[in-house]
């Protein structure tokens, strides 16, 4: 799909359709020409008035911010894409920041013409491929074309991390393994020179005393995997950043098995490993400044007569000994293990871990929200802030003592589950905190994806399926503390 900005009025740009956005309702702006077709069809500046005899699409937008942008195209996208459209134009839509109101134009295409028919035996080729923007500009500002071209740039390549990562989170368990998941991160070493990969399997994991990682792996027939991506950026980096992903390839719930309803969709369990993925992709693309790393813990969790058991206790990496009293609360397990990896071997100066880790965060938020938790209010309200133009919805939990007294075990240092049911999301960040080092808790943050990773009905530009939660939030974050760093103010 490519994105073109030509400098002529809207009206003297040819293509095969065209998209026009009703800004808060105005029906009397200068790119509104239907107004006898508004009143047959009864349209009132909201929602989707299609009309392919005029070749036009109008869609109902509150405002011209990123995420309305976003969601506008995307409509207008599903109302064309069955037709024979192989252009369509537009006009500038311009908020209070050019690159990002063109960065949103992409994102939205770009997102919302994704689709995994990998296994479908009848596939439907995409006819949209070019997107003409007039410098036209709604408010009547003049474009700035670095800007706007810089955030179409940006825009594609987020968007384009980002449908990396549903290709990997949709694939079948079947196929995608710890070991192709592996095969994937070598793959991105061979795209990008300033990418290294270093892959550590089960012995190295034995010598590292990575147990509890282990313990998950135990009933697999696939053997696991760490896997090591750095980024280096070309100038000398100004903080290395480090993302921990939780890779569980397939989770059946281990001997606490899960019901088969709730079995189905538990390819999804990899989307923090694939996310991390997806974003040490786009920094090479984007050439960040940051020396960024992506740490993923790859491996399945499984039943069988080596599956560990409810009522062991693991020693992990840190020495810090785990009372199982479920084994479906796995994935803590092993992010426990590899965080405790990252601080000690990369010595990072901000940590974040990205984890389809809890049903309680799913039932506490919705499916369309990740929960973000840490120690330091600040590094989590700056987070939230920073990605809130990146479309991704963020909400803070916040850590107190009495939930900690939930994870309390009676025969080790700590339960991997709360001996409450309520508050579960936290008591599982808690249970997390617990392998950080005291000189790293104001620099991790902890997200919870798992509602928002993967869902079963369409929602905006995300389709059935994976949605890769975690890229684009953390790709603005990493876009803004490095426009910080230039301005000086980091």
């Amino acid at each position: 799909m490519n994105f073109t900005i030509i400098e002529k009025s809207l009206n003297e740009i040819n293509a095969d359709y065209e998209l026009i956005f009703v800004v808060n309702k105005d029906l009397n702006h200068k790119f509104i020409k239907d107004s006898k077709e508004f009143e047959f069809y009864n349209f009132k500046g909201e929602g989707v008035l299609n009309l392919p005899s005029l070749r036009r699409v109008y869609v109902g937008i509150k405002n011209t911010e990123p995420e309305s942008i976003r969601q506008g195209v995307a409509k207008a996208f599903n109302a064309i894409k069955e037709l024979n459209v192989k252009s369509i134009k537009m006009a500038s839509y311009v908020d209070s920041c050019y690159k990002m109101s063109f960065e949103a134009i992409a994102e939205g295409f770009v997102l919302s013409a994704y689709k995994f028919d990998r296994y479908k035996s009848e596939k439907k080729s995409l006819n949209l491929a070019e997107i003409l923007i007039s410098t036209d500009e709604f408010g009547g500002k003049e474009i700035k074309l670095y800007e706007a071209n810089l955030g179409l740039n940006h825009g594609k390549i987020i968007a384009n991390a980002t449908n990396f990562a549903k290709d990997i989170v949709n694939e079948i368990p079947e196929i995608y393994t710890p070991i192709k998941m592996e095969e994937d991160a070598k793959k991105l070493t061979l795209e990008y020179v300033n990418l290294e990969c270093k892959i550590h399997d089960e012995n190295y994991l034995k010598a590292q005393n990575m147990n509890a990682f282990l313990a998950v792996n135990r009933a697999s027939a696939h053997p696991p995997r760490l896997i090591h991506l750095k980024y280096t950026p070309k100038n000398e980096s100004l903080k290395k950043i480090v993302f921990v992903g939780k890779g569980l390839t397939y989770d059946s719930g281990g001997l606490s098995l899960k019901p088969s309803d709730y079995m189905l969709t538990m390819k999804s369990d990899k989307s923090g490993a694939a996310a991390a993925m997806g974003i040490i992709k786009a920094a090479c693309e984007l050439e960040l400044p940051f020396e960024i790393h992506a740490v993923l813990g790859a491996t399945e969790n499984m039943i069988g007569g080596d599956a560990y058991k409810p009522d062991d206790v693991l020693i992990t990496r840190s020495g810090v000994s785990v009372e199982v009293r479920n084994t479906d609360a796995e994935g803590r397990l092993v992010l426990a293990d590899c965080l405790d990896w990252a601080q000690s071997e990369l010595n990072p100066d901000l940590l974040i871990d990205m984890a389809t880790l809890t049903g309680a965060c799913v039932v506490g938020l919705g499916e369309y929200t990740t929960g973000v938790m840490g120690n330091s209010y600040e590094l989590q309200s700056e987070f939230k802030n920073f990605t809130k133009r990146s479309g991704e919805n963020l909400t803070i939990l916040e850590f107190n003592d009495h939930l900690r007294e939930l994870v309390k075990s009676n025969i080790a240092d700590i339960s991997n589950t709360a001996s409450s049911r309520y508050g579960g999301a936290i008591t599982a960040g808690i249970f997390l905190d617990k392998f950080i080092k005291d000189e790293y808790k104001d620099k991790w943050l902890h997200l919870d994806i798992a509602g928002p990773a993967y869902t079963e009905k369409a929602w905006g530009y995300n389709q059935i399926g994976a949605t890769g939660a975690g890229v684009r939030a953390n790709l603005y974050y990493l876009n803004k503390l490095a426009r910080n760093y230039e301005k000086g103010n980091k």
